[in-house]
């Protein structure tokens, strides 16, 4: 599912971004849209959010496991 793929590749983007902070103490999106109150970080950090909570559910679904060669 496409949305699943989007909200895994904005929570590792937000996992990185955590782990610069914490490393070396920089906010790459703080840096690259203005500062950490801006209007774009600040919907960046939202969606990352969003996504997290949506990768919550990969967690609980099942997975169909098809064998293609049947």
């Amino acid at each position: 599912m496409i949305m699943d793929k989007i909200a895994l590749i904005l929570a590792i983007i937000g996992g990185l971004n955590w782990g610069s902070i914490g490393i070396f103490g920089f906010d790459l999106v703080a840096f690259a849209f203005g500062g950490s109150q801006s209007a774009v970080s600040r919907v960046i950090y939202t969606l990352v959010g969003l996504a997290a909570i949506w990768c919550i559910s990969l967690l609980f679904r099942e997975r169909d496991t098809v064998d293609e060669k049947t």
